[in-house]
């Protein structure tokens, strides 16, 4: 895997977005998805997603995401970086939430009031790391 080169496009029925490798904030908006609007803004320090005008990723410092799927039930992407990265989900608020990183369970985490859980994940160059939230049913 590697950066997104047009910072946001479609793979495979999924979002992939970001450019860690930017020196300097470059964004794209306007991007149409699944009747959705997304803007990006992305280089070495954030990567920041929005739909419809609404957060919904964002992690410091910049990553790339790939295979990015949403639904009321899970998040699931993957993700590239040079260094760890603090990632915040935009999610149901007070929900708890199954954290699974490359496949190993790493705890719940509940979102606060307005929806944000922040998640830290180990990254090295060259290596996507698998992230997946599940909302917690027990």
């Amino acid at each position: 895997m590697s950066v997104v080169n047009d910072l946001i496009c479609e793979t495979s029925g999924a979002l992939s977005f970001g450019n860690y490798a930017l020196q300097t904030k470059t964004k794209k908006d306007g991007f149409e998805y699944k009747g959705d609007i997304y803007k990006i803004k992305t280089f070495n320090e954030i990567t920041k997603l929005e739909r419809n005008g609404l957060f919904v990723y964002e992690s410091v410092p910049g990553t790339a995401v790939h295979d990015f799927k949403a639904s009321d039930e899970e998040v699931s992407f993957m993700v590239e970086g040079t260094e760890t990265s603090s990632i915040t989900l935009e999610l149901e608020a007070e929900t708890e939430y199954k954290v699974h990183i490359d496949d190993i369970y790493v705890g719940k985490n509940k979102t606060n009031l307005g929806g944000k859980m922040n998640i830290s994940v180990d990254l090295i160059p060259e290596r996507a790391v698998k992230v997946d939230v599940l909302k917690a049913n027990d």
